[in-house]
């Protein structure tokens, strides 16, 4: 079977390189988004799936409006590809180039669709809170996430699952049920959408990085685990990243270790009505400070000072000497 790939990000990389590991699989050609300033030298970087399209010799195309690249479009039918795959491209594709290949485009969307259509399905399931998510393959039309589904694979979603993680472990599932929807392509029924249970997951946008500590504890959680690794508040006028935290009630104890566990009858026995949200109520020997929400309490386990390596709560406890009482911004 004669494949073109679109994908841009690491979450495409393990099901690229999956159908390159495929004997019954031809991967004839790669379109990805072209090449960006990243990093602190602002250099021009290629995307992942561009470096191991590279690694591979494999025709690579990076139209910057895929729609409006006659010469790519042209380029792509005369591959006359079996199958377009796609996965986290970028870029949305008209009918004209989903009309190309022989059996239609086959999409490996990050959600159990048709929650999350758009580009931060895994993200804004961690915001939302969710216990559980997936992965969907899709047969596309031109809509944005619109297509009716063809495999699904579920798994919870822990207290502790981070946007990396998540990433990561939906990855190497999306990259298993291609090949098996590939396999079974002939046998599967494509299931339409119910169109009305959808839900968006629209791009992030830079605001929503802001910590705003009148929130409850699990909603700051979930956004701290949902934009991994960029959320931001301020600790003595500086920027403060917080990477990770725990929420800290009695309604999350069966999923805290023991030793966070250990912490709730402690809080319990504080006075804490008159603690502003941001407030540093206490601080857990070994596991860092305590913040006051706007309903509940935060344990910030792991942050970056501006400029620093990221490092654990206690050491920022320990080379801050920051003490109870203190505001977070």
């Amino acid at each position: 079977m004669r494949i073109i790939f679109f994908g841009t990000p690491q979450f495409a990389i393990p099901t690229l390189e999956q159908l390159l590991a495929e004997p019954q699989i031809q991967v004839v050609g790669v379109v990805t988004q072209p090449d960006k300033n990243r990093g602190r030298g602002n250099q021009l970087s290629p995307s992942p799936i561009k470096a191991v399209a590279v690694a591979h010799h494999l025709p690579i195309w990076q139209p910057a409006r895929i729609k409006k690249d006659p010469e790519t479009i042209s380029a792509l039918r005369d591959l006359a590809a079996d199958l377009f795959v796609v996965v986290a491209y970028g870029q949305i594709l008209s009918q004209e180039i989903l009309d190309l290949p022989k059996l239609g485009c086959i999409n490996v969307h990050g959600s159990l669709l048709p929650q999350y259509r758009g580009a931060a399905p895994i993200q804004r399931c961690l915001t939302d809170g969710v216990t559980s998510t997936g992965i969907t393959t899709m047969l596309m039309d031109a809509g944005m996430d619109t297509g009716a589904m063809l495999l699904k694979y579920e798994t919870p979603v822990d207290l502790f699952d981070n946007a990396d993680r998540l990433v990561a472990k939906l990855a190497v599932e999306g990259a298993r049920l291609l090949v098996e929807t590939i396999g079974n392509l002939d046998r599967i029924t494509p299931i339409p959408q119910e169109h009305s249970a959808a839900t968006a997951a629209p791009p992030i946008q830079k605001s929503e990085y802001t910590i705003d500590w009148t929130r409850s504890p699990i909603s700051i959680h979930n956004q701290i685990r949902g934009f991994y690794p960029n959320c931001v508040a301020t600790f003595r006028t500086q920027p403060l990243k917080i990477i990770a935290t725990a929420p800290l009630g009695a309604e999350f104890a069966a999923d805290l270790p023991p030793e966070m566990q250990k912490l709730l009858p402690e809080l319990a026995s504080l006075d804490l009505s008159d603690s502003l949200p941001g407030t540093v109520v206490k601080i857990a020997k070994g596991l860092g400070p305590i913040v006051q929400t706007g309903s509940g309490c935060l344990l910030l386990r792991e942050v970056q000072l501006a400029g620093k390596r990221p490092q654990s709560g206690a050491d920022l406890v320990n080379g801050t000497r920051l003490a109870i009482g203190e505001m977070l911004g």
